[in-house]
């Protein structure tokens, strides 16, 4: 099977920069299988990128190389790095954006993050994980651009890795990196189970960060600022207006039928969403 690349990026469709790191890629390995998860990540927005990166990853073949790149740091001193996991390997800028994709590997998790976190902090790998740093400049295409470390460092070391090249030969070890705290629906004083907006998507579907398993028994109300939905539905065609529904990633959506949920309420990612029963 010909080796399959995945693509994350904040970069858009409009420009260049998308099919640059595609033509790198092709000319250092002509048979990859290059597939687009998402160009539309916010700008900067690294925690959105890490949480749209871990709803895709787990369909692909095992083997598939997960290049991802949303990079404020961009010719900073930040590493960047090569992860492997049971089913795939990652290459990204280690500043956070692989935080969902380490969090599956955690034996416990520590205390819900209430607000959506905005710094990300150095921690041990999981067990049985590797990570090495990108170091070695003989996998890179030079010359290197101080802001576009996504075509001439990140995406010649994924194709490298496509070709068979070891992840030892990229650079030394790394026993940390850097993780932000996931940001957990909690109980409020009322009892009330609140939780945030993660992701906004193309439909303006509000994706949050309540799974069906945080949910209590019974009928439930969701309220998104003075709105309020009664119940879950189980699927869009039920919908009228706003609609509170799981989705395909096992996620809460609140949507609306034939329009933009977002728009409608005038929400943004870390918006307050809340389960009252």
């Amino acid at each position: 099977m010909a080796p399959v690349i995945t693509l994350t990026t904040d970069f858009g469709t409009a420009d260049a920069y998308v099919a640059s790191m595609k033509g790198v890629i092709l000319r250092l390995n002509p048979k990859a299988v290059i597939v687009d998860i998402s160009h539309s990540i916010e700008p900067q927005n690294v925690l959105q990128a890490a949480f749209v990166l871990s709803t895709a990853c787990p369909y692909f073949p095992e083997g598939t190389i997960h290049l991802a790149v949303v990079d404020p740091g961009v010719g900073s001193r930040r590493k960047a790095i090569i992860l492997k996991t049971t089913t795939a390997l990652f290459v990204a800028p280690d500043n956070g954006i692989l935080s969902y994709v380490l969090d599956e590997y955690r034996k416990r998790h520590g205390k819900p993050a209430r607000q959506i976190p905005s710094t990300a902090e150095l921690r041990k790998l999981p067990d049985g994980l590797e990570a090495v740093a990108i170091s070695n400049s003989e996998y890179w295409r030079h010359p290197v651009s101080s802001t576009f470390h996504g075509r001439d460092i990140l995406a010649p070391v994924a194709a490298h890795l496509s070709l068979g090249v070891p992840m030892k030969k990229f650079g030394d070890r790394l026993e940390q990196v850097h993780v932000f705290d996931i940001p957990r629906p909690y109980k409020n004083a009322r009892g009330d189970l609140v939780g945030r907006v993660l992701h906004i998507d193309n439909f303006g579907n509000l994706i949050t960060n309540v799974r069906s398993g945080d949910l209590p028994a019974g009928k439930v109300i969701v309220a998104v600022g003075e709105h309020q939905i009664h119940g879950l539905s189980g699927f869009y065609a039920h919908a009228r207006g706003l609609v509170a529904i799981i989705g395909s990633s096992g996620y809460m959506e609140v949507s609306l039928k034939n329009g933009s949920a977002a728009e409608f309420l005038v929400a943004r990612m870390g918006h307050e969403i809340r389960i009252e029963t």
